[in-house]
């Protein structure tokens, strides 16, 4: 009977044992934080943010209406123009250009006042030659006068004077839109006289740059010195 009651007592000890081991254990287990719950708000929160795309340009050029459509070949059909020399090219020259309708209107002029005087106008200037020698352009500065007079004495000069105020005053009258480039032209008068002649050269500005109330020989030996 005794023998019977120690192992009651013993296996009632493990039972105990068994017990409070389980015991503890639960609670270790109930003291765990439980995780909460996905939610879809949570799953949102984390998820990356999209960033936005930046649209690759076109290798295409772009055709506007200021300039030709790259795409397009040049209209062969279209006006062509050929752009005018490179002056840097040029070797300049001088050169002179005969005017014959100033000429002819000139000359009629002056047989209106002397039926036995010659006349002639033309352009001075410069050629553009090209390396290959063609003239390229001419470039006129100035618009020159030549004239044949008959006087009756070359040492006369009250009558030569006289002479070079009416030719001047034929070529003063000329309109300006006859006269070509921007320099005051040149005047070159011949005098002849029994087989003799004598020539003065001067420039229509200096003509007209002398002084008022000069008499005739005085016109002539001022643009004698000029010389």
């Amino acid at each position: 009977m005794l023998k019977r009651r120690k192992i009651l007592d013993v296996l009632m000890q493990k039972i105990f044992c068994f017990l409070l081991v389980g015991a503890s254990i639960l609670s270790a287990c109930s003291a765990i934080p439980a995780a909460p719950p996905q939610t879809d708000a949570s799953v949102t929160a984390e998820a990356p943010l999209s960033l936005p795309t930046t649209a690759v340009p076109d290798s295409k050029p772009i055709s506007t209406v200021g300039t030709p459509h790259i795409d397009q070949p040049p209209n062969p059909e279209g006006p062509v123009t050929s752009a005018p020399p490179d002056t840097q090219s040029c070797g300049y020259q001088w050169a002179y250009q005969d005017l014959p309708e100033l000429s002819s209107t000139f000359r009629q002029s002056l047989q209106a006042l002397q039926p036995e005087a010659q006349g002639t106008a033309f352009a001075f200037g410069e050629n553009c030659i090209l390396p290959d020698g063609s003239v390229a352009s001419f470039l006129p500065m100035e618009t020159d006068f030549n004239l044949t007079l008959q006087v009756n004495d070359l040492s006369n000069e009250s009558e030569l004077g006289e002479w070079i105020v009416k030719a001047m005053q034929v070529i003063r009258g000329i309109p300006s839109d006859q006269i070509i480039g921007p320099r005051p032209g040149r005047v070159s008068l011949t005098f002849q006289a029994a087989g003799e002649q004598k020539s003065i050269v001067f420039y229509i500005n200096q003509y007209e740059e002398l002084p008022a109330g000069l008499s005739s020989p005085e016109i002539l030996q001022q643009l004698q010195l000029l010389q």
